[in-house]
């Protein structure tokens, strides 16, 4: 464990195991400085228990440093369980998870993600007093994953305007990689901005919806990264940034919502040395917890919850304007200010 390559003096990890319904799930608390850590609870069916500890390492430091980018009184955690979502026996074992959950007492809080949706969440929440994003806090309909998809707008409008002095987006081509709630959504936002879409997924129907909704157009999964755009927005899944697929990017602005986009830190030079303007993907994606994960410490309104989220576009600008000034990816620029105001707490 301490000699994993993505291990980084997480506070706590922990295997869970219920033989009674076949429950394997890994919890990593990485930093709790700023306050409990929280993060999302991903269900995957993984092909090795060593493939869930990477993910779940790198994943609860990205909560770290996005929590605190965000602002947020909240320390990084994540946890996943280790199933296919699709399974009869999903809640089950989600039941048998959220104990695992409480007896961390307030120490880690968890939500939706990947495989894990607001009606999941409300299902670990049934024996666990320790879950935000579940469905029943909102109204009927909502998605918590729109305000995920909302600061990924905001955070694009940011580079927008910081590469080419204004934000408007009419006329503008926009790249979208994965067409899941999050992705749909940001479409949504850029088609009623005017914007014209690229999009690709694994899932044809996906396609066909986006294409008939918002008349965009539709290309090979594999293909998506290379188009002709001014952004390219990944908001499938993570390690998309890499020494195959940068060489091939034409877009001047990568900025999407998938985590742990760069496949290794030093990508973010390789970005920064081609001239391509990067959003730290725990920047562009923090949406979802600034508006969903203030509750475990604080209430909110809707409009307060509404212009955190929009403020992003701003704090996307201040990041880019940083790194540019100090001659330095993005990346590092982002990490190095989530640090500094992790280390003015302790």
């Amino acid at each position: 464990m301490f000699d994993h390559p993505d291990f980084d003096g997480h506070e706590e990890v922990l295997y869970c195991t219920d033989e009674s319904v076949g429950l394997h799930a890994i919890i990593a608390i990485h930093d709790t400085t700023l306050g409990p850590a929280a993060g999302g609870c991903r269900m995957h069916p993984y092909d090795s228990a060593a493939d869930a500890l990477t993910d779940v390492l790198r994943l609860s430091k990205g909560m770290t440093y996005k929590n605190s980018i965000a602002g947020l009184e909240l320390g990084g955690g994540k946890c996943v369980i280790i199933a296919d979502p699709a399974s009869p026996q999903k809640p089950e074992l989600l039941r048998a998870f959220s104990s695992f959950v409480q007896r961390l007492n307030g120490r880690f809080w968890t939500a939706i993600d990947v495989g894990v949706g607001p009606a999941d969440a409300d299902t670990l929440a049934e024996q666990c007093d320790f879950i935000f994003a579940n469905a029943s806090r909102y109204e009927p309909g909502f998605n918590p994953s729109q305000f995920t998809a909302l600061g990924g707008f905001s955070s694009l409008l940011g580079a927008v305007a910081h590469v080419f002095g204004s934000d408007e987006l009419a006329g503008r081509r926009v790249a979208i990689q994965g067409l899941g709630a999050t992705g749909f959504n940001l479409a949504r936002h850029l088609h009623d901005t005017g914007a014209e879409l690229v999009v690709a997924d694994v899932r044809d129907d996906a396609v066909a919806d986006i294409v008939k909704q918002f008349g965009a157009t539709a290309v090979a999964a594999d293909e998506i990264h290379c188009q002709e755009v001014d952004v390219f927005a990944p908001c499938a899944m993570g390690a998309v940034l890499n020494d195959e697929t940068i060489p091939e990017i034409r877009a001047q602005i990568v900025c999407g919502m998938a985590n742990n986009q760069l496949a290794e830190d030093r990508h973010g030079e390789m970005l920064r040395s081609r001239g391509i303007t990067y959003v730290p993907d725990y920047l562009a994606n923090c949406g979802g917890v600034t508006g969903a994960a203030p509750v475990i410490y604080t209430e909110s309104t809707a409009d307060e919850i509404d212009s955190r989220i929009r403020g992003l576009r701003e704090r996307t600008m201040d990041v880019l304007a940083r790194a540019d000034a100090e001659n330095r990816p993005s990346s590092q620029v982002a990490d190095a200010i989530a640090q500094e105001r992790i280390a003015a707490k302790v």
